[in-house]
């Protein structure tokens, strides 16, 4: 745990701390920001209260009085509820404005970890709980240089994959034989780990109207056979393997197997790669100018152009996501769908951009890329696919 660092972002909000508190590790992000065994017992409630200046206070039960002896700081027990919450009241004198990991209206739901009866109970000691998703982002989705050459790394890595599963298909349909999503699914997973690459699960290999189903996963059961004629689309990520420190690379690209794409094909195809290229755009102008930029107004920017071609109804999930040591990160999304995500999209920062359109019963297509930030600039990582994939 870095103490200064965070006393730092605390003051940087105006705020007079930051509370972590845990029960049965309901909040995973505050053992990572503090640094606590992610895997330790624990069956009691604790807190651990920094203030914007000065020593840290404990406040843990008197069964599991250990658990934050490795952080720095005074510490009380409890055993009572009574003492519980004279203890709360004790540790956040002359404290008011104070973050938690909590979301106002659940609007953020991805750290709101804090249940609603804590937030009560400060409240009526008259605490004025606020957002910490911005804390949150400082110090989970902001990268090391080291870190950022690992998730380079895996883009060549998985780039090349990427080719050779479209080779696959290729000689598959070409000669005659027979393969299905799930068999390229498999392909895909070997050469994943062939070049030293990890994945959590997938990748995903969507053929015909089945690529009109964002979250689709083929099981050996439900695997369609892949043949020409077929739109066929494929999501695939990894990060460098044996790394804990190690970023996600997370693209997805889409063709047409022995055939031209049809003119509506092609109509589709470009107004998700345009949408892509809007969000690009407004992300690296405001990187370029040093203006904030949150992430709903870059998820904006594709939904818009999306919208106007008269396809809104059709793009139903967020532009983009927040890359990390997470798949899915814990900074700023590109969304103002699912969520009105207003975190800023941070120096130093991963994300994807991945506009999509899909048609239930015929086809749909996702054009997903990945980008870095850097102090005024704002770059694309890997190849980006301007053209469907002939195949």
């Amino acid at each position: 745990m870095n103490l200064e660092a965070i006393q730092s972002a605390i003051r940087d909000q105006n705020l007079d701390g930051w509370l972590f508190y845990d029960h049965h590790h309901r909040d995973p992000i505050a053992y990572r920001i503090l640094g606590l065994d992610e895997h330790s017992f624990i069956s009691r409630r604790w807190f651990y209260f920094i203030p914007a200046t000065g020593e840290p206070k404990k406040l843990v039960h008197r069964i599991e009085f250990l658990k934050l002896d490795t952080l720095p700081g005074s510490k009380a027990e409890y055993s009572s509820w009574q003492e519980l919450e004279a203890g709360l009241a004790d540790m956040l004198e002359g404290a008011t404005s104070i973050a938690m990991q909590y979301s106002p209206r659940n609007a953020i739901m991805y750290i709101s970890m804090v249940d609603a009866g804590t937030v009560e109970l400060l409240r009526s000691m008259g605490k004025q709980i606020v957002s910490s998703a911005d804390m949150v982002s400082h110090f989970e989705a902001v990268l090391t240089e080291a870190q950022i050459e690992t998730h380079f790394a895996a883009q060549k890595r998985l780039d090349e994959v990427l080719r050779a599963g479209f080779a696959c298909i290729t000689n598959s349909t070409r000669n005659g034989r027979n393969t299905d999503e799930h068999s390229v699914v498999g392909f895909l997973q070997q050469g994943i780990e062939r070049v030293g690459l990890f994945t959590d699960h997938g990748p995903n290999c969507s053929a015909g109207p089945n690529s009109a189903d964002s979250h689709y996963e083929p099981t050996a059961a439900s695997s369609r056979s892949i043949k020409t004629g077929d739109f066929v689309l494929i999501d695939i990520w990894a990060k460098l393997a044996n790394d804990p420190s190690a970023v996600w690379y997370d693209i997805t690209w889409t063709g047409v197997i022995g055939r031209e794409p049809t003119e509506r094909e092609q109509h589709i195809f470009a107004t998700v790669r345009d949408a892509r290229d809007a969000s690009i755009s407004t992300i690296q102008k405001a990187y370029a100018a040093n203006q904030p930029i949150a992430g709903w107004q870059a998820d904006d920017a594709a939904r818009h152009l999306i919208e106007a071609a008269g396809f809104g109804a059709q793009f139903t999930h967020r532009t983009g996501h927040n890359i990390a040591t997470e798949l899915h990160g814990n900074g700023a999304h590109l969304d103002n769908l699912e969520t009105h995500d207003e975190r800023l999209i941070l120096p130093y920062t991963c994300f994807s951009v991945e506009p999509g359109l899909y048609f239930p019963g015929e086809f749909g297509v996702r054009n997903e890329i990945d980008m870095i930030t850097r102090p005024g600039k704002a770059v694309v990582t890997g190849p980006m696919q301007n053209e469907l994939v002939r195949l």
